[in-house]
């Protein structure tokens, strides 16, 4: 049995050599045959006879009218739930191991007699024309940073017509991520295309009509600065932004193998993650550069500055001692409670600060209806409210750790539960405040495991909370004379 690989061998040696008997050996096959396939000028699958005949009894005929014109009224059923149906009306005339059978037949109707498919037309790109941006999710690459998993999104930017590519690492989907990446890159590439083009992601975009969506002020904004235009795909066309949609996955797919040859998929920082990310792409940027300096041609020279990668507002601080950002709860000291704070909302970060100082700078809470307390802002209003303690809304931000939550249990099972075992609590919480919270745990964790009820006294004990003594010093009484021994030794300065 002659195959076409074959005979394509044999055809690649005839015109080379041109002798049959030399081609013919080369190609694994007699000199009759060859010359008989030379003569035809076609492979062994071109000359096989299409068959028209069955070999057996078709087992779907008596049904098939019927599951015809169920795809005929709804196209984008399935062939298995046809099957499941025929299977669930004639239990007794159809098997499981007949889905493979019917599913050939389906596929060969819709070929023949099936409604049209949406044709996708290749586009030619335009060197230095647009920089398609979208967010992938690297979950499944199983990153950690020092041990612990992580949910990171790239932002990920790519000329279509060069396959440039750059990218930042962000929480979520978010406005603030958004301008961290794009400028990234253009900061990067040193140069600016005419066009921003994004899919309809609610960073860019809002909702005007069930069909359409419009650019959001703020995004418009940040194109514009970079003297680009925004462009954006149909609704529910997530096709029109291809190009980057397939980059992301052949992206991820690089990244393993990187992290396989680097061995490790662990990371010190995200700082450090971001780094190999971004030396990834500077490795593979590097094969792209003849048609990148096409590119670089077309496109205008980076003429702006950075803009800040944050949102400012004011807010004030309430009576609970908190603000509220973005729907979410953080608290400050007690001492700005009724002022305004101006306050940065990074991509990563928090930062509130008062007359110019740093008041608070903690991670940014992703969502809503989350809050970030930290028990040395209000602990010493609380400890002379105890009472207040048992139905605090924050109330499991009191427990800085699981050592503190033992403590609290232990005080419950010797003084019961109320006001006694919440203010023994308190006091070990403000002693952490006034002191150094690791050296209370540590106190904790001693008297928890000698089995002592850990009151506050026990735990000053302990860290060995004591005034500092100062210590008794004489007057200090300068002697001028020694400056005259020294102008006499020196006869004069």
């Amino acid at each position: 049995m002659v195959t076409d690989k074959q005979v394509r061998k044999l055809m690649q040696e005839l015109q080379r050599s041109g002798e049959m008997s030399k081609a013919a050996a080369s190609a694994g096959m007699s000199r009759t045959t060859g010359y008989r396939y030379a003569k035809a000028g076609r492979l062994p699958s071109d000359m096989k006879p299409e068959r028209t005949w069955r070999t057996r009894e078709d087992p779907f005929a008596e049904d098939w009218e019927e599951a015809v014109e169920m795809f005929i009224q709804a196209p984008t059923l399935e062939a298995k739930t046809v099957f499941d149906y025929l299977c669930e009306k004639k239990p007794d005339a159809y098997q499981e191991g007949q889905l493979r059978t019917f599913q050939r037949h389906v596929r060969d109707w819709r070929a023949t007699f099936g409604p049209p498919k949406m044709v996708f037309f290749p586009q030619e790109h335009r060197p230095g024309e647009a920089m398609q941006t979208d967010f992938t999710y690297l979950g499944e690459l199983r990153l950690t940073v020092c041990g612990e998993s992580i949910r990171e999104i790239l932002c990920h930017q790519v000329l279509p017509y060069s396959n440039w590519e750059w990218g930042t690492l962000c929480l979520s989907e978010s406005l603030l991520a958004l301008r961290r990446g794009m400028q990234s890159a253009l900061f990067e590439l040193g140069r600016i295309p005419e066009y921003s083009q994004t899919d309809n992601s609610t960073a860019a975009t809002h909702q005007v009509s069930e069909r359409k969506r419009d650019f959001n002020e703020e995004y418009v904004r940040l194109v514009e600065h970079f003297k680009m235009k925004p462009r954006t795909t149909a609704v529910g066309q997530k096709e029109q932004n291809g190009d980057i949609e397939a980059a992301n996955g052949a992206f991820k797919r690089a990244l393993e193998q990187h992290l396989l040859l680097r061995g490790s998929r662990d990371f010190s920082s995200f700082e450090d993650l971001e780094s190999w990310i971004q030396e990834v792409m500077t490795k593979r940027n590097h094969l792209r550069r003849e048609r990148l300096g096409a590119e670089m041609k077309k496109m205008r020279q980076l003429d702006v500055k950075r803009i800040a990668e944050y949102d400012e507002m004011r807010c004030r601080v309430t009576r609970g001692s908190t603000i509220l950002i973005k729907k979410n709860t953080y608290s400050l000291p007690s001492r700005l409670i009724g002022e305004e704070v101006p306050v940065r909302v990074y991509e990563r970060t928090i930062e509130v600060r008062f007359k110019g100082k740093i008041q608070l700078v903690c991670d940014r809470l992703i969502g809503e209806g989350k809050a970030c307390i930290d028990y040395r802002h209000i602990i010493w209003s609380l400890v002379k409210k105890p009472g207040a303690f048992v139905r605090y809304r924050h109330r499991e931000a009191m427990f800085p750790s699981l050592v503190f939550r033992r403590a609290y249990d232990e005080l419950i099972k010797a003084y019961g539960a109320g006001r006694r075992s919440d203010l023994a609590y308190l006091k070990l919480l403000h002693l952490a405040a006034a002191t150094m919270e690791s050296e209370v745990q540590i106190a904790l964790v001693l008297l928890l495991e000698a089995g002592e009820v850990p009151h506050v006294d026990a735990v000053k004990r302990l860290v060995g909370e004591d005034e500092i003594e100062i210590p008794a010093m004489a007057p200090l009484r300068a002697d001028l004379g020694v400056y005259d021994l020294l102008l006499s030794a020196g006869g004069g300065l």
